[in-house]
């Protein structure tokens, strides 16, 4: 079979600016959908590169996207600019692009060709309906209550409030009102809840009931994302992400803080409260909740239903060697390191084998371990006690980073040892979890097959 030829170089500036714009409308939809300033960036100069653009830059913030194209120092430079407008995470669609770029490099569709299927990736909607993805979130809500120690009607009050939350925020999202003030909304509601709760002859908790209700809330997802940014040269838009991290959690705080002196005016007595309070709870349990939460949160984002299973097993595997090497005395910083680097070390494979971008498995993967109750604790105590806020803020960026770190970690690993079983190839192309690796190396690829398929001299 005759290999395919690598793309010719484009010269005329209406394709290279077709190309380009491809290349910024899918680093829009992965930016806007979670995935890493490197992986953007990476995909979108593979795009540029198999469309036969040459010369080429790309550049990654958080709101904005550029590329800019020069063929040579005589010529003026084409530049093109895309802002990323925030939408809701489809790795549905994620998975599509994924794909695409995949078939774009290897050559199996041309640029025309590429655009139009992106166009029906945007255009198409969720494949899911909005109910299921409500329900999800209730059982992701539940599963995490599992990892936190809850007992039964903690899980219960988890799932109702988490699905509560969501449908609250979803009217709010359709009055524009900004995000703060969505987490506001949610924090009171979560804090209502507990009073409820408390209210009746149960014998919960109200902290942990609270802590359990807001854990959707949470800017976890953001602030490991910074990290990642931060540990793979992107600090400009690792500082937006923290940014808004933490502010998102800001706006819990001012929530439950509005909850409580609302339960003071009704005459309702919570007690002391212990922000951000849960307890470990027995391993298999644990483990039980943290497979639960991280195929419940893959199924509300939109993510395969062929993913569902793997993820619920590298997620169940990986609180497993958690709990143990809390139990042994690894503190929890180190413990969730050697979890992450369990989940970006297994990703790798099987991604490859369900056919999905590895960020699906790792975001989801790592959803049980979020430092967004850490974040929320230290934001809650700046007021009353300064030394244990500064503890709970150092101990959340530990688990941030310990989670990133491990999980990139994991990815370089992975790559070469996948690629050494299969055939001796040592090359690193660095950890990426959306598209394929580097375009450079399809194209070596494709040299090595020209070269086996063409005839030999005589």
């Amino acid at each position: 079979m005759a290999a395919v030829p690598p793309p010719p170089d484009v010269r005329d500036v209406r394709e290279i600016a077709a190309a380009m714009d491809l290349a910024l409308r899918i680093g829009e939809l992965l930016l806007s959908s979670g995935a890493g300033a490197g992986d953007v960036s990476a995909a979108m100069r593979n795009v540029a590169w198999a469309c036969g653009v040459r010369g080429y830059t790309a550049d990654v913030t958080f709101t904005e996207l550029t590329m800019s194209q020069q063929s040579s120092p005589e010529e003026p430079a084409l530049i093109q600019i895309r802002q990323v407008r925030y939408r809701e995470v489809d790795y549905g669609d994620v998975t599509d692009v994924d794909h695409l770029i995949r078939d774009l490099v290897d050559g199996r569709v041309d640029r025309a060709g590429a655009a139009a299927r992106l166009n029906r990736i945007i255009s198409t909607g969720h494949g899911r309906p909005r109910w299921s993805v409500t329900g999800a979130l209730g059982v992701m809500g539940g599963g995490v209550a599992l990892v936190l120690g809850g007992g039964l009607l903690v899980v219960v009050v988890a799932a109702v409030a988490a699905m509560v939350i969501d449908l609250m925020q979803r009217q709010l999202t359709r009055r524009r009102l900004p995000a703060f003030y969505q987490q506001v909304a949610g924090g009171l509601i979560a804090t209502l809840i507990a009073v409820g709760v408390d209210a009746t002859a149960a014998d919960v908790s109200p902290s942990l009931v609270i802590s359990t209700s807001i854990v959707m809330l949470l800017a976890g997802v953001n602030f490991l994302g910074a990290i990642q940014d931060a540990l793979t040269g992107f600090p400009v838009t690792a500082g937006a992400r923290i940014l808004e991290a933490f502010l998102a959690t800001a706006g819990v705080v001012a929530g439950v803080s509005g909850g409580l002196r609302a339960a003071d005016v009704l005459g309702v007595d919570l007690g002391r409260l212990n922000p951000g309070a849960y307890s470990i709870a027995y391993p298999p349990v644990m483990v039980l909740g943290g497979a639960v939460a991280a195929s419940a949160y893959a199924f509300a984002a939109y993510a395969p239903r062929r993913a569902l299973a793997p993820i619920a097993v590298i997620a169940g595997a990986a609180i497993a060697l958690y709990a143990g090497s809390y139990d042994r005395g690894l503190g929890i910083a180190w413990s969730s390191a050697l979890a992450a680097l369990l989940i970006g070390l297994v990703a790798y494979p099987v991604a490859a084998r369900a056919r999905i971008p590895t960020l699906v498995v790792v975001a989801a993967g790592i959803t049980p371990f979020l430092p967004g109750l850490s974040i929320y604790r230290g934001l809650t105590l700046l007021a009353t006690d300064s030394s244990s806020a500064l503890l709970a803020m150092v101990t959340a960026a530990a688990i941030a980073i310990a989670l990133s770190s491990g999980a990139i970690l994991g990815e370089y690993l992975a790559q070469p040892i996948r690629r050494e079983a299969q055939r001796l190839d040592t090359r690193l192309a660095g950890p990426r979890m959306v598209g394929p690796h580097r375009a450079g190396g399809v194209r070596l690829r494709r040299r090595r097959k020209a070269g086996r398929s063409a005839p030999s001299g005589g």
